[in-house]
C-alpha cells in the first residue's frame, strides 16, 4: 500500500486519473439513486419475438390431389386390312388429320380382278336362270294338257330355285369383292395427330402386321388418369350425387402452373386392392396442346368450390409425438400450444377441424423458440412487409 501511494505521489499524471475515475463512480451512484435505485429492464428483453396471424372462417375450395399421366382422348393403329404392296401415303408425320382422311393405298389390281370375276359368274348364273324359268313356264302348260309329267315339272321348279340361290351366292361374293377393293383405301378411322410412318411406300404389307402403318392419337380432347386413396371414395361419390360434373385442373409437376381445366368422366368401378387406390378420368378441351400424351401432371379434383372452413396458415402448424398443434397467444401475450385436428392442407392453409375458434391469435413464425407459457411480442412492422 506504501508502494502504491508512493508510486501516485511520483506520477501526477496518474494521480489526476484515478480522481477522475472516483468521481465519475460517484456521480453514476448518485444518478442510480435519484432514478430510484437501478434501471428498469425493458419488458421486450425477455419477451420472444414471434410473427402471429388470427384464425379466421373463410371460403375455400375442398379438392383432393393425385398424381396422373396424361393420355390420348382414342388411340387408333392404323393397319392394312387386305395384304398387297403400299403404293402410297396420304399424310405427313405428325400432322393434324380429320376422320376419313386417305391416309395410305394398297395396290388395287389383284382385288379388281376378283370383282370382276365375281360380276362374270353372276351374268352367267343370272342367264342360266333365265332359261330355267322360261322352261319352267313351258313345262306348267305341258303339264295342264297332259303333255309333261309332274316329276318333270316338280324337277325344272328345283333348278329354278337352284339357280336363284347361286345368284344370291354371286351377290354375295360381289358385295364382298367389293369390301376387299375399298380396303385397298386406308382412311382415319378418327380425326387426332399422326406419328411416325411405320411402313414406307413399296413395301409388302399384311392384314397380320403387329405394328401397322401408323397410330393416331386424339388429343383434342384428350385425358387424365390419376390415382386417389381409397378413403376417398364416399367424398367423390356423394359430390357426383349432387348432379353437377366435377372440375378437374391439371398442373404442371415441376412449377404447379395450372395447365388445362376439364371434367371427371369416371370414377373406376373398383379398388385396386395392391395399392389402395381408385383410379379417375378427367377429360380436357385441349386446343393450345398443353397437355400431351404421356405427361406427368398433377391432378386436383374439386369436390365443392366454396366451403366455409376455419384456416390458419400452414407454417403454424406444428408435428409431436401426441399429434398435431398450433401455439395460441392469449390476451397477455403468453404463448401456449394447443392441440388441433387438421382435416387438410393447400393452398398454403391448413384447414382446422377441431381445437381453434375463429379469432384466436396463433403463432406463425418463431415457434422453435418457444416453451409454454413463454411472453412473446410482435415481430417489427418493417420485418413483416419483407
Amino acid at each position: 500500500m506504501d508502494k502504491a501511494v508512493t508510486s501516485l505521489d511520483r506520477h501526477p499524471v496518474l494521480r489526476t486519473g484515478a480522481v477522475a475515475l472516483a468521481v465519475a463512480a460517484c456521480a453514476l451512484a448518485a444518478w442510480l439513486f435519484l432514478r430510484g435505485g437501478a434501471a428498469p429492464p425493458a419488458a421486450s428483453e425477455s419477451a420472444v419475438p414471434v410473427a402471429t396471424a388470427l384464425a379466421r372462417r373463410q371460403d375455400v375450395a375442398r379438392y383432393l390431389t393425385g398424381v396422373g399421366t396424361v393420355t390420348a382422348a382414342a388411340s387408333v393403329t392404323v393397319k392394312a386390312r387386305v395384304d398387297g404392296q403400299l403404293d402410297s401415303v396420304g399424310f405427313v408425320e405428325g400432322q393434324d388429320i380429320k376422320a376419313g382422311q386417305v391416309l395410305a393405298n394398297i395396290d388395287p389390281r389383284a382385288l379388281q380382278a376378283q370383282l370382276a370375276q365375281a360380276q362374270a359368274q353372276r351374268a352367267k348364273d343370272q342367264a342360266t336362270l333365265l332359261n330355267a324359268r322360261l322352261d319352267l313356264q313351258r313345262y306348267t302348260r305341258l303339264q295342264r294338257e297332259d303333255a309333261a309329267t309332274q316329276q318333270t315339272l316338280d324337277a325344272q321348279r328345283a333348278l329354278v330355285a337352284q339357280l336363284e340361290a347361286a345368284t344370291q351366292t354371286d351377290d354375295a361374293q360381289i358385295s364382298y369383292a367389293k369390301v376387299q377393293l375399298d380396303y385397298t383405301r386406308i382412311v382415319a378411322p378418327i380425326a387426332g395427330r399422326v406419328g411416325a410412318r411405320l411402313v414406307d411406300p413399296g413395301n409388302i404389307v399384311h392384314a397380320a402386321d403387329a405394328n401397322g402403318l401408323v397410330v393416331i392419337n386424339q388429343i383434342d380432347p384428350i385425358t387424365v388418369l390419376f390415382s386417389l386413396p381409397e378413403e376417398a371414395v364416399p367424398a367423390i361419390n356423394a359430390a357426383m350425387d349432387r348432379g353437377r360434373p366435377l372440375p378437374v385442373v391439371a398442373y404442371a409437376r415441376d412449377s404447379n402452373e395450372p395447365l388445362e381445366t376439364g371434367t371427371l368422366v369416371l370414377l373406376n368401378n373398383q379398388i385396386d386392392t395392391a395399392t389402395g387406390t381408385v383410379q379417375l378420368k378427367g377429360r380436357f378441351d385441349n386446343p393450345r396442346h398443353r397437355l400431351w400424351p404421356g405427361l406427368y401432371v398433377n391432378a386436383r379434383l374439386v369436390l365443392d368450390a366454396r366451403e366455409s372452413a376455419l384456416t390458419v396458415p400452414a407454417a403454424a402448424v406444428q408435428r409431436s409425438q401426441t399429434g398435431t398443434y398450433v401455439y395460441t397467444v392469449d390476451g397477455n401475450g403468453v404463448a401456449r400450444p394447443s392441440p388441433v385436428k387438421v382435416e387438410r392442407m393447400q393452398d398454403g392453409l391448413a384447414v382446422i377441424q377441431e381445437g381453434l375458434a375463429d379469432g384466436q391469435r396463433i403463432v406463425v413464425d418463431g415457434q422453435y423458440k418457444l416453451k409454454p407459457g413463454s411472453k412473446v411480442r410482435e415481430l417489427a412492422a418493417a420485418g413483416k412487409t419483407q
